[in-house]
């Protein structure tokens, strides 16, 4: 016989599945999500998302950006959606959001998404757009080895990943991928926002990227936005949030 807390118990399991057996049963057509980076890390970043996706039959790639040109990044993620069966969601965290701008004119990209991440018209220079607002205080902690930049533990665990558990920050910081100063020139092309379904994550407590800045960004693509009280890490913070907002996109797509 099923005592009072396994029922309590299998009562929650079911109510935690429910939403996303109704998500499962609204998906149409676009079924893969294709995940960026951006700088201080590598493609596991999206771990506590991949799972929230996957269990709702999307198909889920995250790619290794390999933070050296634009151009590269760009050709890497074209790669990853080439391989693709069909419509895609391209989801961009933090620097990334500059190649999904880029690569998300590709045809089978039905909607892009952007969590806390640089979203800049064609051609328009990034830098001279985020001087414009004040200037978070993770910029201060960037440190260079000749032309690889990272950051700072101190100012990774402080302005990157402020609300995190220390102990996970730290693997996180010690897993950070270096970015070459040339990956910073690169300029886009493309504005794949101002063609595509396109959704934004803000970051109200973000001290990487000025929270004001991403609310200008969002309004100016009219896209879908949800804020998330969370550092510039919502998507490992704030994991459900941030995967409900692509389970958006892809019904939209």
């Amino acid at each position: 016989m099923m005592n009072r807390r396994t029922f309590a118990s299998a009562l929650a399991a079911a109510a935690a599945l429910a939403p996303q057996a109704a998500f499962a049963r609204t998906l149409v057509p676009a079924r893969n999500v294709v995940l960026v980076h951006g700088l201080f890390a590598d493609g596991s970043c999206w771990s506590e998302v991949i799972p929230r996706l996957q269990a709702v039959g999307l198909i889920v790639t995250s790619v290794q950006n390999p933070l050296t040109t634009l151009e590269e990044a760009v050709a890497e993620t074209q790669r990853v959606l080439a391989r693709q069966d069909g419509p895609t969601v391209l989801v961009g965290h933090s620097f990334s959001g500059m190649i999904v701008t880029e690569a998300g004119v590709d045809p089978k990209v039905s909607a892009v998404v952007y969590v806390a991440a640089r979203a800049p018209d064609a051609g328009e220079d990034y830098t001279a757009l985020a001087k414009k607002f004040p200037t978070p205080p993770a910029s201060a902690g960037i440190v260079f080895d000749g032309d690889e930049g990272r950051l700072s533990e101190a100012a990774f665990l402080r302005d990157f990943a402020g609300d995190l558990p220390v102990e996970k920050a730290k693997v996180l910081y010690a897993v950070q991928q270096p970015f070459h100063k040339a990956l910073l020139a690169g300029k886009t092309t493309h504005a794949a926002w101002r063609s595509k379904p396109s959704f934004y994550a803000v970051s109200t407590e973000d001290r990487t990227i000025n929270p004001d800045l991403e609310r200008f960004m969002a309004k100016r693509m009219g896209a879908t936005t949800i804020e998330v009280k969370s550092s510039h890490l919502s998507l490992i913070s704030h994991p459900r949030e941030i995967a409900g907002l692509i389970l958006k996109a892809a019904r939209h797509g």
